[in-house]
Order: C-alpha cells, then sequence, then structure tokens
C-alpha cells in the first residue's frame, strides 16, 4: 500500500471516528426525544405529522438531488487540484439553490394544501393543526436547501469534525425543544413543528457561518458559468430521477398507507422509520467519510484503489447495518415496550421488515457513489429510477386488491434486492468495475456471516422465557457472535491486518 493510500484510510478513519461521536450523540437523543413525542402528541397526532411532513418530504428530493451534485463537483475539483475553479462551483449552486427554494416553496404551499384538503385521512378537528405542519415544514426544507451548498463544501473538504461539533449544539436544541412541548400552552403539534424549523434555522445558519470563515471559495460572488450551470443542472437532474424514485417508495408509500387505513398506521409506519432512520445515520457517518476517497480516487486516475473502497463500503455499510439489525429482528416488541411503553401494534413487524430492506438498500450505494464520481450518470439514473419505482405501483396494487399495509415493505425488499445487480451491471460498463471481485469479497462474505449469526441468538430466543433477561441475552450474544463472524469471515486478510493495527496504534497510547 502506498504512502498516499495509508495517509487516506487514516483520514477516512478519523473521520469516521468523528461522525460516530456526532451519531452517537443524536442516536441517543433521538430515542429519548421519539418516546416523549410520541406520549405528549399521541398516535393520532404522531401519524398526522408523519404523514404531513412526508408530503413536504416529497420536494425534499431536489435538496438530495443538488447536494449530490455539488458535492461531488466541488470534490472532483479538489482531486484534481483546480482551487481555482472551486469558487466558480460554489457561487453557482447557490444561484441555482435560491432559484429553487423560491420556486418549490411556492409549489409546495398550493400542491400541498390542495392535497391536504382533498385526499389526506386526517382525524376530526385536526386539519386546521395539519396546515400549520405543512406551513413549517415547508419553512424548514427551505432552510435545507438553500444551506445545501455550505454542508456540501463541508463534506468535499473533509471537515468532518465540523458536524461533531455542531452536532452536540442540534442534540441540545432537541432536548430544548421536547421540554418546551411538555410545557406548551398551545396546541402541542403545532409547538412541535414550529421548534423543529426553528431549530433548522439556527443549524443551517451556524454551517453557512462555519464555511465562510474556513473555506475561500464559500464566500458568494456573482458568478454566471453557463457550462458549469449545465452540468450540475444535468448531473442534479438525473439525479433527481433516481432520488425521487426513492422518496415515492418512501414518502409515497407512506401517503398511500394513510389513504387505505388511516393515521394509526402512519403512526407505526412513523415509529419504525425512527429506528430505521437511526441506523442509517450509523451506516451514513461511515459513508460520509469514504464517499469523498471516492471521488478523488477517480479524479487521480486511481482506479485500482477506487475498486477497493468500492467494495469495502459496500460490505462494511452492510455489517454495520447488520450488527444493529440481528438483534432488533429477534427482540423487538421488548425493546419497543423498553423504549416506548406504548407503540402502534403493527410497529414491530414494520420494523423488522425494514431492516431487511434497508440492509438489501445499502449494499449498492458505493457502487453509486463511483457512478456519481465520473459524472456520467443518466444511463445509471434511467435505468435503476425505472427499476426501483417499481416500489409504489405495485405497492398502491396490493393495497387495492387488499393486501395488507405490511406488504409494501415486502415489496420494498424484494426491488431492492434486484436494484444491487442492476446497479453492478451498469458501473461494470462504465469504470470497467470488476463484478467478479464484488461478488467473492462482498456478496460471498456477508451471506456466509448473515447466516451464521442468527444461530447462536435463535438458540437463546426459543430457549428463554422471561423477555427482559432473554433480550439482554440475545442482545449480548447478537453483539458477540457477529462482531467475531464479521472479523474471522466477512474481513479479508489485509482488513484484518489494518485493524489490528489500528488496535495495536490504540493500546500503545493508553499504555
Amino acid at each position: 500500500m502506498s504512502l498516499q493510500h495509508r495517509i487516506n484510510n487514516k483520514r477516512i478513519a478519523k473521520n469516521t471516528l468523528m461522525l460516530y461521536f456526532r451519531m452517537f450523540l443524536t442516536m441517543g437523543v433521538s430515542l429519548f426525544t421519539s418516546r416523549v413525542v410520541l406520549n405528549v402528541l399521541g398516535v393520532e397526532d404522531y401519524g398526522t405529522y408523519n404523514v404531513v411532513g412526508g408530503v413536504v418530504a416529497m420536494f425534499s428530493l431536489f435538496t438530495g438531488s443538488m447536494s449530490t451534485a455539488i458535492s461531488r463537483f466541488l470534490t472532483y475539483e479538489l482531486g484534481k487540484g483546480r482551487t481555482e475553479k472551486l469558487t466558480s462551483v460554489f457561487s453557482t449552486s447557490v444561484n441555482i439553490q435560491i432559484c429553487m427554494a423560491i420556486v418549490i416553496t411556492v409549489l409546495a404551499e398550493i400542491g400541498g394544501m390542495w392535497f391536504l384538503d382533498n385526499h389526506m385521512n386526517i382525524p376530526e378537528g385536526r386539519m386546521e393543526a395539519a396546515h400549520w405542519v405543512l406551513h413549517f415544514s415547508i419553512l424548514t426544507f427551505a432552510f435545507n436547501l438553500i444551506s445545501v451548498s455550505y454542508n456540501a463544501a463541508i463534506i468535499a473538504h473533509e471537515h468532518m469534525s465540523a458536524f461533531a461539533y455542531i452536532g452536540i449544539l442540534e442534540v441540545v436544541l432537541k432536548l430544548v425543544v421536547v421540554y418546551l412541548l411538555y410545557i406548551s400552552p398551545v396546541d402541542k403539534l403545532i409547538t412541535y413543528a414550529f421548534m423543529l424549523a426553528a431549530v433548522a434555522f439556527v443549524i443551517r445558519f451556524i454551517y453557512g457561518v462555519y464555511c465562510s470563515r474556513n473555506f475561500e471559495e464559500c464566500h458568494y460572488r456573482m458568478v454566471f458559468d453557463g457550462r458549469l450551470l449545465k452540468q450540475m443542472t444535468g448531473f442534479a437532474g438525473w439525479n433527481l430521477l433516481g432520488t425521487g424514485a426513492y422518496l415515492f417508495n418512501t414518502q409515497g408509500v407512506n401517503i398511500i398507507t394513510n389513504i387505505f387505513f388511516g393515521v394509526t398506521t402512519n403512526a407505526a409506519r412513523g415509529v419504525a422509520g425512527q429506528v430505521e432512520g437511526i441506523i442509517r445515520q450509523f451506516v451514513g457517518s461511515f459513508t460520509t467519510a469514504l464517499n469523498p476517497q471516492i471521488t478523488k480516487s477517480y479524479a487521480a486516475g486511481d482506479m485500482p484503489y477506487m475498486y477497493t473502497l468500492v467494495c469495502r463500503g459496500a460490505k462494511f455499510s452492510y455489517f454495520l447495518m447488520f450488527i444493529f439489525a440481528v438483534p432488533f429482528m429477534f427482540e423487538t416488541e421488548t425493546i419497543m415496550y423498553v423504549w416506548l411503553k406504548n407503540y402502534p401494534p403493527e410497529a414491530p413487524l414494520f420494523l423488522r421488515l425494514s431492516m431487511i430492506g434497508v440492509l438489501f438498500d445499502i449494499l449498492g450505494n458505493s457502487t453509486a457513489n463511483a457512478v456519481w464520481a465520473t459524472g456520467r450518470v443518466r444511463r445509471y439514473y434511467i435505468i435503476v429510477g425505472a427499476v426501483g419505482s417499481l416500489v409504489f405501483p405495485i405497492s398502491w396494487l396490493c393495497f387495492v386488491l387488499g393486501g395488507e399495509a405490511y406488504v409494501s415493505y415486502i415489496v420494498f425488499m424484494a426491488v431492492y434486492f434486484a436494484v444491487i445487480f442492476v446497479k453492478l451491471y451498469i458501473v461494470r460498463g462504465l469504470i470497467n468495475f470488476p463484478v467478479r471481485m464484488f461478488y467473492r469479497d462482498v456478496l460471498l462474505r456477508i451471506a456466509l456471516v448473515s447466516v451464521l449469526a442468527a444461530v447462536l441468538p435463535a438458540v437463546f430466543y426459543l430457549c428463554m422465557d422471561d423477555m427482559l433477561s432473554r433480550c439482554f441475552a440475545v442482545c449480548a450474544v447478537s453483539l458477540l457472535s457477529t462482531s467475531g463472524l464479521i472479523y474471522g469471515i466477512g474481513l479479508s486478510q489485509g482488513e484484518r491486518a489494518m485493524i489490528n493495527g489500528k488496535i495495536r496504534t490504540v493500546l500503545k497510547r493508553v499504555r
């Protein structure tokens, strides 16, 4: 391994640790606040916030698309060493974001109000509160959209410590939100939506100040580069197709679930989505640190190292998710009881199925990052978007034919399992990616670990009766057996050597 590769790996490890620090704080507070919010709002209001917020989340596909485009172009220029173009990229991205924020806010207000009044299944007497939730959710969305360029700059420069430190402030603000929700004399659903918008404004403002002070290109200048504008909007437009497909498969299904089954089922989906989102953050901490290196290695023409990062990203993302998924699969009811006390009855089944679906989904993320690095995304998004978007119409058809609400999760699992191989096929043709390497080093290893890791937890689950002690036993055994199998079977010899080296370094420092 070259010196530069060792430096890059060290940077990835350091950034991952900083992001994990942020994530653990966020995860702990999210678990606590979601329990309090569910108890304070009640099942119906919690479900109402989840489904109305989902309407606005449909528009957030524009945020994700532009964030990916901006991050890719900034990271690519850094990898090429062309720092003079960074200012042009950043200022062009700000121009795009401001225009989009104005247009989408108007469309979201008009279209969202119409859909809410005419098609949503909202409990009697809660329509006015739902209107306020819609308004504040759109305001939150606008804050996030305008600030995308600054967040992308932090990722491109790999200043992950900024996320960690600002994350501490965000945690504190969310705890304040919970306290104010308890003592609020006005409608608590409206109060909750307003305070989340206020937190989003404060956090986004701080990110903007940090970037302006630390990155020269983040000082906005009046720049119009027609060629760059075309490239960025083209990249974002095709990315929008893929992001839109996923959003319809999640928030879109959430909306049709409301139409067919009501807000109580939406509350169950909201609880499952809360846990899923927290665990996705854990995985995202690793991929956020890894993705800039994939783009920079492509820009530098170091393809073997890029192939290694893609395989490593897919495998490690899966294992990070799998460590949490195993105990949740066995002890969902007990964990939810300890966490929430009272929870919607369908939530445990939804969570189990969503865990499997997410495991399939994240396996293809690093191959997507390889495609983003090339900038040639049209064919990728046409094919992946077409296959992935099948979740929404198939789920709708199943509901029409009398299927239960959980069927949508099974459809998601099946479609995104197929998407893994679709992505591999595309990336092979685009960058000559060694698919056999992916099968051997990723899919085969995770299949062996996944099957064997369930054996010991299943024995404890079947042989013990007391719920709480069994839950502790299953969680402990799951952690030990899964970690051991990942180390022994899931990792390659080189990856084990790298981890052993990191452990020895830490032990030396402790001594």
